[in-house]
């Protein structure tokens, strides 16, 4: 395994996770394999199952409650629901003050971080990520919005804790965060829904359930890295399959017909609408 490259200036710090569940163990499993030492990893989690399964599988040290082994860690990654971010700030707020802080958590603006952190307004050295589930096998997504206080080794630093889990685009309005979670924090959930759909039409087209998911499944797979490797606009992708008098061309008709493709657009601003919602 390649050793992580660390910035020097966090290269000797703990890093702490405030929650053990599905992201945060991406993150940590991702850590590990490439090369961090699980000594340097501690996780506050009161589910002891999710305790439990961390310590085993990576061997970091996972306790309950937060306590002052905090107070050396120099990164502190929130990764627990944003219902109960504020109780969990709460007891972790005597230790890391002096952190970076990484958030993965939807909603909670950076004025919500700094505020439940006792920070002072608008220097709390806080990022702010917004992934999507296929992190949990490293082929996420996400948006990250740094405020002015955190450094440019900093920003450097948490690409490389989130690595393991995808790729990054960085914004620098906060208020993208809005749009990256409508479009690609909620993005999977549109694709599966998709995918029940063909698969419901292959069944009623006579084929099984496991073949109609295997087909379904390796056409949202090859259509999106051929999206990705190809110069042209998707546009013209869809363009070169649709032959006039064709099987695609009727299918695509009564997507028209039906106006699918508004009411796709509508919902990811409807989701885009609730994100402000909720962070507000």
């Amino acid at each position: 395994m390649n050793t992580l490259e660390i910035p020097s200036l966090l290269h000797e710090s703990p890093v702490a996770f405030i929650g053990g569940g599905n992201m945060a163990g991406a993150v940590i499993g991702g850590l590990v394999a490439h090369g961090l030492a699980p000594d340097r990893i501690v996780v506050v989690e009161p589910f002891e199952p999710a305790r439990e399964r961390l310590a085993t599988q990576h061997g970091v040290l996972a306790q309950e409650h937060a306590d002052d082994r905090l107070a050396t860690a120099g990164t502190v990654v929130w990764a627990v629901k944003p219902q109960v971010f504020a109780d969990a700030a709460a007891a972790a707020r005597p230790w890391v003050g002096q952190a970076l802080h990484l958030s993965v958590m939807a909603g909670v603006r950076i004025a919500g971080l700094e505020a439940a952190l006792a920070l002072p307004a608008g220097q709390g050295r806080i990022v702010r990520s917004m992934p999507n589930t296929p992190a949990l096998i490293g082929r996420g997504i996400a948006g990250l919005v740094a405020a002015p206080a955190v450094s440019p080794s900093e920003r450097d630093w948490v690409q490389t804790l989130l690595a393991p889990t995808g790729g990054q685009v960085w914004f620098d309005a906060e208020s993208a965060l809005d749009a990256v979670t409508a479009l690609s924090g909620s993005g999977p959930a549109y694709v599966f829904y998709l995918v029940e759909a063909m698969m419901r039409a292959a069944e009623t087209m006579g084929l099984d359930a496991a073949d109609g998911k295997r087909l379904a499944l390796a056409t949202f797979d090859g259509a999106a890295a051929l999206a990705a490797a190809s110069p042209l606009h998707p546009a013209e992708l869809r363009a070169q399959v649709t032959s006039k008098g064709g099987t695609t061309a009727a299918a695509l008709a009564v997507l028209e017909e039906r106006g699918v493709g508004a009411a796709f657009e509508a919902a990811v601003l409807a989701a885009h609408r609730r994100a402000g919602e909720l962070g507000r």
